[in-house]
């Protein structure tokens, strides 16, 4: 590690001083804190590259008689409807919680272990759903909450579908993968519904976001995800173009499956009514029984004369909701544009603010955890709604320029 990495590091430290909790009898069997970190659409195992670690190393470090664990949810095929995404890691979870229970002492299936969700991109949205989905089956309304979720962190991922602004914003370097999409439709004109596509040389003409999309046939799959690229602010090349820069497109072109089966999973992100659907219950379980949710949104900020507003991959709620307050700025003043700020959020060399987010992360957990300990549903129910460690953070009611961000992309949607 270098020095200027050490340095920057030293912040995450300071939380030593306000460990506490020392209620945990001397020679008590250690609790046992597992952080399970999901990637999004096309990731990998190393999309957290090494936050995890540096998670778990902060929080044995800061929190009394506790053995902490990083695991990143093994890579999985990111195709098909979420549901089935979210069946294999629910039962994956189940299954490594009561390993490692019993790897610990702890008794499999005690509860015992203390779970903590961190998901990035669309793998917020697994998270969510999982947890969501371990609470609705439980015995009963009064039955514990097994595997014993007490958090759900989000990082940049779009509770509310993509904000416009990625299109645009970064329509100089979709632009040069235009040919890659077209190639791609091209090569499956039933797709189109054998209707004629424009040429490259014409496209590359035209503005990303302003390129038409051709209509589909009655019969076509694409009548199922086909909001995606109009809700956007769109256009069908203008999602594959951007859409492509984003989701490895060096795995574009292998044909009509691929696409279908890849759109059928992010086309999640334009099912308006369930996506505020999946927030409201992630709220009324924070508020039933105290399982924390918030999610961190990367900020690019006003960068004259180029970009004069403030930018960001997802787009936010707005006040009045009562989620507003669960969604946390987490600044990038390096990256160039809103995917690269998404892409990047867990490298230092992309993402400038990348030491203030594991700090924030950190505090928010160990709140819970400590509440967790204290066998007191009013306290755990009370941390959740206000942890000490948002204390200094942007919160989104009161991120003017998030509000500007949410009046655009009102105003491309109309």
């Amino acid at each position: 590690m270098s020095d200027s990495e050490h340095a920057k590091e030293q912040p995450l430290v300071e939380l030593d001083s306000q460990t506490g909790n020392s209620d945990q009898p001397a020679g008590a069997l250690k609790d046992l804190l597992l952080l399970i970190f999901i990637h999004g659409f096309k990731g990998t195992d190393s999309t957290f590259s090494k936050f995890p670690e540096r998670m778990q190393h902060v929080l044995s470090e800061t929190i009394n008689n506790v053995h902490v664990e990083s695991v990143v949810f093994p890579a999985y095929e990111t195709k098909g409807e979420l549901t089935a995404a979210v069946v294999r890691f629910a039962d994956w979870l189940t299954n490594l919680t009561v390993e490692r229970e019993v790897a610990s002492g702890l008794g499999g299936g005690a509860g015992k272990a203390r779970v903590v969700l961190c998901g990035h991109s669309m793998g917020g949205l697994l998270a969510a759903d999982a947890l969501i989905e371990f609470v609705r089956t439980r015995p009963d309304q009064t039955a514990p909450l097994w595997p014993n979720i007490v958090a759900c962190l989000a990082y940049d991922t779009p509770y509310f579908g993509l904000h416009p602004g990625v299109f645009k914003n970064t329509a100089n370097q979709a632009a040069g993968y235009v040919k890659s999409a077209h190639d791609l439709f091209s090569a499956t004109t039933s797709f189109f519904g054998g209707s004629k596509t424009t040429p490259v040389a014409s496209m590359s003409k035209v503005p990303v976001a302003a390129l038409p999309a051709p209509p589909p046939a009655p019969a076509s799959p694409w009548k199922k995800w086909a909001p995606a690229a109009y809700a956007v602010g769109g256009a069908l090349l203008a999602g594959a173009a951007a859409g492509t820069a984003y989701y490895k497109r060096d795995e574009i072109g292998v044909g009509y499956t691929w696409a279908t089966d890849h759109m059928k999973y992010v086309g999640t992100l334009w099912e308006e009514d369930a996506l505020h659907k999946r927030v409201n219950d992630l709220m009324e379980i924070e508020e039933r029984m105290g399982v924390l949710f918030r999610t961190f949104y990367s900020y690019l900020p006003p960068s004259p004369p180029a970009h004069v507003a403030p930018r960001a991959f997802m787009i936010l709620p707005k006040a009045p909701s009562h989620c507003v307050s669960h969604f946390l700025q987490a600044p990038n003043t390096i990256a160039s544009d809103e995917i690269e700020a998404h892409t990047g959020m867990f490298d230092g060399k992309t993402n400038d603010g990348y030491y203030e987010l594991g700090l924030i992360s950190a505090q928010l957990i160990r709140d819970v955890m400590v509440a967790s300990r204290s066998g007191n549903e009013d306290v755990v129910k009370h941390t959740a709604k206000h942890p000490s460690g948002e204390e200094g953070v942007l919160k989104l009611g009161e991120d003017h320029g998030a509000r500007l961000m949410t009046e655009a992309a009102d105003r491309s949607a109309q």
